[in-house]
């Protein structure tokens, strides 16, 4: 028998294009002899699009965007949302493909949640706190993981002290420094900061995306990736590095150009992939995560190993780290999607055992 499985993807978020791109690399490997393929697109406004189930190959992002006559929402559509066509049967997993707010941060989860069906990775917990950069770094500082200087602010305490903030930054970070919204993901939004100037400019760009903005102390250090996989007993990939040609890995590079350089397996010593394995599995449980997670680290020349942040839904794009890390520890494309299926069906089974009444 087929799996039933519906990919949720789009998004009302500034990653919406991310989105599309991931979407259409997963349905480009979906075996259509093991899988019912059921679309369920988000569009810009944010309207709930169930497109018809998907019986051939998809060559385009446009193929995916599907247009409502009118104004959709999940509640108003949650009866039949998640149903395969033509069936009064639930469909058997979501797999969330959506970067960035409202899909990453744990509300898509939450609504899932709800309505008692399997998803694939992380659970609202895990998403939520992986998608505030706050929130992470101050989980990793509790655990114990070594992590660069930072420091947070919301646009109120911004633009009523901002004198006072500059200064708090040149004295705790020092230049350069790199300023970011704090919830988002795909470089969007970041600047890399030399000077109060630029620092300043920076700030205003972050909080055209977030209220709450983070700015970190720069390093100078290689940038290292792993992959985890797995819910309690997560395993890792291979190490990867990142070269960007730029300062640092901003969107185009990630998405657009593929003008980065993308080592695997990265060029490090068995002890220092060991520090980094687990570090990286040490914050994947501190999180709460399940499914699927990429650990991005800092190795700085005299070997010192810091994480950077989790992503709690890497991309799946064909410039994207993730399943470039896993196919080179052995596990193909198509087979990495079986698993996260299957783990998401391990999950959703095991909390089915939990009592609800006492």
């Amino acid at each position: 028998m087929k799996t039933k499985l519906g990919l949720l993807y789009g998004g009302k978020s500034a990653e919406h294009k991310v989105s599309l791109q991931t979407a259409l690399a997963v349905i480009k490997a979906l075996d259509l002899e093991k899988f019912e393929i059921h679309p369920i697109y988000i569009n810009i406004e944010g309207q709930w699009i169930k497109g018809p189930q998907l019986t051939g190959p998809v060559e385009t992002v446009k193929e995916l965007e599907f247009s409502a006559g009118t104004s959709l929402s999940p509640v108003s559509l949650a009866p039949t949302l998640f149903q395969a066509s033509k069936e009064e049967a639930p469909l058997e997993v979501i797999f969330p493909l959506l970067h960035g707010p409202n899909g990453e941060d744990g509300t898509v989860q939450g609504l899932l949640e709800l309505m008692n069906l399997p998803y694939v990775g992380n659970g609202v917990l895990a998403s939520a706190a992986g998608m505030d950069k706050v929130i992470m770094k101050n989980i990793f500082a509790q655990a114990g993981l070594a992590q660069v200087k930072y420091v947070s602010f919301i646009k109120s305490e911004w633009e009523k002290a901002k004198e006072e903030a500059c200064s708090k930054v040149e004295t705790e970070l020092g230049y350069p420094c790199f300023v970011k919204p704090a919830n988002l993901g795909s470089s969007v939004g970041i600047s890399k900061c030399r000077n109060r100037a630029e620092l300043e400019e920076a700030v205003v760009e972050a909080f055209q995306f977030d209220r709450k903005i983070i700015i970190e102390e720069g390093v100078n250090a290689r940038e290292i990736e792993v992959g985890l996989l797995g819910n309690d007993e997560p395993e890792c990939s291979i190490a990867g590095e990142i070269v960007p040609k730029k300062d640092f890995y901003d969107y185009k590079a990630k998405y657009e150009d593929g003008d980065t350089a993308l080592i695997i397996p990265a060029d490090i010593t068995e002890e220092e992939y060991q520090q980094i394995k687990e570090m990286a599995i040490r914050a994947f449980k501190a999180l709460d995560c399940s499914g699927l997670v990429r650990a991005d680290f800092f190795l700085t020349k005299d070997g010192k190993v810091l994480i950077n942040e989790v992503n709690t839904m890497p991309g799946f794009t064909p410039f994207s780290m993730f399943p470039l890390l896993w196919k080179h520890s052995g596990v193909e494309y198509p087979q990495l999607i079986e698993r996260l299926v299957q783990l998401a069906q391990e999950r959703h089974a095991e909390k089915q055992q939990i009592k609800h009444t006492f």
